[in-house]
């Protein structure tokens, strides 16, 4: 009887360490998973913005065809976003875009029959409603980011989860903070 005890005493300890690490490996998969959702919310809406942008490109081209270059370095950084394959290089990407757009309304600004196109009016808030979508979508991002990182860090899982194959996630950072503080806007 004395063995009884003892016995259940580890019984207990194993399955409450079995319960603890099977409920933070499944935390860990549904952070995991939602982090790859957000990746794809940036993606998508980065796709989206790219897919606006040639659109937006011909509306001002016929006014302003003499800014080539505008329409060049646009273009380029339209490329550049479809090409990006994680968030260190789509932040890349979104300082050039960023930029890139900021030429585009200039050059709207110093046209002013360019103002009153319908189409380009339209394109433009097109273009403000996924600048503000995107900034939702890497906020989405990084939160999901920053709860997986700090579950892996946490002690004790710190010591077991990189072994069942979790590792931190890079969050969305872009180097030029002040290119993408605000969606770029076009004063009328």
């Amino acid at each position: 009887m004395e063995w009884l005890i003892p016995l259940i005493i580890v019984v207990v300890l194993v399955l409450v360490i079995g319960i603890y690490l099977w409920a933070t490996y499944n935390s860990l998969v549904t952070l995991n998973v939602r982090v790859d959702e957000a990746w794809s919310d940036i993606t998508v809406q980065l796709k989206r913005r790219a897919d606006l942008i040639p659109n937006l490109i011909e509306a001002v081209k016929g006014y302003a065809a003499h800014e080539k270059a505008v329409f060049e370095n646009v273009t380029k950084a339209r490329a550049e976003t479809l090409a990006a394959g994680g968030p260190a290089e789509a932040s890349a990407a979104e300082n050039h875009m960023q930029q890139a757009l900021k030429s585009i309304f200039a050059v709207a600004e110093a046209y002013p029959q360019l103002q009153a196109s319908q189409n380009f009016l339209q394109l433009q808030s097109e273009l403000v409603d996924t600048e503000d979508k995107i900034q939702a979508a890497r906020r989405f991002y990084n939160g999901g980011v920053r709860e997986l990182n700090t579950k892996i860090k946490v002690f004790p899982n710190t010591l077991f989860v990189r072994g069942l194959g979790f590792h931190e996630r890079e969050f969305f950072e872009v180097t030029e903070a002040a290119a993408i503080a605000e969606p770029p806007r076009v004063q009328f």
